[in-house]
């Protein structure tokens, strides 16, 4: 159970998170919440998680692969935030975490308690719309706040028109 959202009539805005990650398909979701966040007042927040998987090596080799998990988080994130200023013009908060991804979604949403709905966007491939899209669908009515899915496919003039 997640914690009461706060809307705007108490003091709140209502935020958009989107989920930053290697596929190319991420940067749809971004830029949709990035323009529903404008277009109703709200905010937006990039989250990149780092799976945790990735380290269990030799003490020595671990700090390496963590500092350059970082790297890479914080450079995706940085380039996905610049295209979203260009193009949008406001600035998403951005958030890195490090554990397994539906954890850190699930953790990140009760400690913002104005983050209200979720954006991913589904893979355009015959193989399914991805496997973050799939863990979320497959959670279904237990999942916390409202879900948008955003095809791949969209470009940024009918994402903005949708918005």
């Amino acid at each position: 159970m997640v914690s009461k959202r706060i809307g705007r009539d108490a003091g709140g805005k209502r935020k958009f998170l989107a989920i930053i990650d290697a596929t190319p398909e991420c940067g749809r979701a971004a830029s949709y919440a990035a323009r529903r966040a404008k277009a109703s007042g709200g905010g937006a927040v990039l989250l990149y998680i780092i799976e945790p998987a990735d380290f269990q090596h030799w003490l020595g080799v671990e700090k390496i692969m963590r500092a350059e998990a970082e790297a890479e988080a914080h450079s995706r994130l940085s380039k996905v935030a610049e295209e979203i200023r260009e193009s949008v013009g406001i600035e998403p908060e951005l958030v890195v975490r490090e554990g397994k991804t539906i954890e850190q979604i699930t953790a990140l949403i009760e400690a913002d308690r104005e983050i209200a709905i979720l954006v991913l966007a589904s893979g355009d491939s015959s193989e399914g719309p991805g496997p973050l899209v799939s863990s979320i669908a497959g959670k279904g009515a237990a999942f916390p706040i409202p879900v948008t899915i955003v095809p791949a496919t969209l470009t940024d003039d009918e994402i903005e028109s949708l918005c």
